[in-house]
């Protein structure tokens, strides 16, 4: 098709497509269409109005013309918009990057980052997904469908997303119990999530772990305790380099944790073996009902490795995480061992929903936020002006993300528990004595192995 010919756009009730010195306007599909020459691209609506009328009357005179002319429309609207669309959409931009701060380093990542129209859709999908995920586990908590702890993610959903933007295959990943859209992000599977959050069998842990236990391949959780992951992906990090296998022990805390000594052990050892670890302290901004300011007395937490260089980074940006995130893997595996990121967000909910989360806050300060620094509306705003993607593509993402997680909430609910006999399945990989230790000596459990590997 020519590339002189263009949607013009949309009006009354029919679609106005314009070619060179003529415009043709596609009625609805009960109107044929009526060529009118002009000495603009974008006639007056008057001249519209004679068309339609014009159109009118050859309706009403020639019902196979109409036929004919339906048959066009229908092809013509459904081929045209579609053309003109991609014909006007980008393939690729680029954009600024807020400013990173940097201890210990001369150079920091790039203050631009490119994106294309494919990684756009993604990311933006991505968002939406982790987004809804946690919406969905507030009201199932709410109908008391799942139990006992939930933290979630809403609000901090960049930093997964663009982290695993970046992730390598080898590469292992370690969180705390705020763990919902990571072990989505790196398991891909939002029943798994919710089927274990609510304990059914279909869970990432066959409903064994619940909220803060989800676990998956290169996936190790998911850890309670606070802080306690930190040095367990300090480990997973010698593992890494004693294997010899290239990886990267991403280990993820919060602001909350990071006052902890076993942080500073594990910064500690792995700055004196140079092993491959990024640190990245999720910053948003409380701890449990306790803000940053008042908990640490000094809240550059990307300065805290003291030894090991650091980056502060807007955790909001899904390009400044995954920008971020691409030069902390190249410089770890250039040998030069760990580096700290924290990356400044926000938690929209209360530390868990026991947590009204306004106590501590006030609701215009969460508001404040939601309209201003929101990261899946900052995204779509970024992708949408630079053409990436077409408004009615971004509203499709949105409708089948809400009707697929309503359709795995139908799944997870309908699932069961799993059986008694499961409370010794799956302690050892490789079980020598099948003897598992009960609540009575003389009568031990038997073990079972159960989960699929590899």
């Amino acid at each position: 098709m020519s590339s002189n010919v263009s949607l013009t756009g949309r009006l009354l009730g029919g679609t106005v497509l314009s070619l060179p010195r003529q415009t043709l306007w596609l009625p609805r599909r009960d109107f044929p269409f009526s060529i009118m020459r002009t000495n603009s691209r974008h006639p007056h609506p008057k001249q519209l109005k004679q068309a339609k009328k014009r159109s009118w009357r050859w309706s009403a005179r020639n019902s196979n013309l109409l036929k004919v002319c339906n048959r066009l429309h229908g092809a013509l609207v459904s081929i045209i918009p579609k053309t003109m669309s991609n014909a006007s959409q980008s393939t690729d931009a680029t954009f600024d990057v807020k400013p990173y701060k940097l201890h210990n380093l001369d150079k920091g990542p790039a203050d631009k980052a490119t994106l294309t129209s494919d990684d756009a859709l993604n990311y933006f999908k991505e968002l939406q997904m982790c987004r809804r995920l946690e919406t969905t586990a507030a009201n199932l908590y709410k109908g008391k469908v799942i139990r006992g702890f939930c933290h979630l993610y809403s609000g901090q959903e960049a930093i997964a997303v663009g982290v695993k933007a970046v992730l390598r295959p080898q590469d292992s990943v370690i969180t705390s119990y705020r763990c919902h859209a990571w072990t989505y992000m790196i398991n891909g599977t939002v029943l798994g999530v919710l089927a274990e959050l609510a304990g059914r069998k279909s869970g990432c842990v066959r409903g064994k772990g619940g909220s803060m236990h989800m676990y998956g391949k290169k996936f190790y959780g998911g850890n309670g305790i606070v802080g306690s992951q930190t040095p367990i992906g300090t480990g997973l990090a010698f593992a890494h380099k004693y294997r010899g296998d290239g990886g990267i022990s991403f280990t993820l805390y919060g602001e909350g944790a990071a006052n902890q000594g076993q942080l500073f052990e594990a910064f500690n050892i792995a700055k004196l073996w140079l092993l491959p670890v990024i640190f990245i302290c999720e910053n948003n901004k409380y701890g449990l009902g306790t803000s940053a300011a008042r908990a640490s007395a000094c809240t550059d937490y990307y300065t805290r490795g003291h030894y090991i260089p650091g980056i502060w980074v807007d955790g909001m940006d899904v390009l400044a995480c995954r920008e971020a995130t691409r030069y902390a893997i190249d410089w770890v595996t250039s040998g030069k061992g760990p580096i700290v990121l924290e990356m400044e967000t926000y938690r929209y909910y209360g530390h868990s929903m026991s947590d009204p989360g306004t106590t501590y806050r006030t609701r215009d300060e969460v508001q404040q936020v939601r309209k201003t620094r929101d990261p899946i509306a900052l995204f779509k705003e970024k992708i949408l002006s630079k053409k990436l993607v077409t408004p009615e593509k971004v509203k499709e993402i949105e409708t089948s993300v809400r009707k697929y997680v309503e359709e795995v909430v139908k799944n997870a609910a309908n699932d069961t528990e799993i059986g008694s006999e499961e409370l010794s399945g799956d302690i050892y990989v490789e079980c020598i004595d099948p003897n598992i230790r009960g609540v009575r000596p003389d009568k031990p459990l038997t073990h079972i192995s159960v989960a699929k590997r590899d």
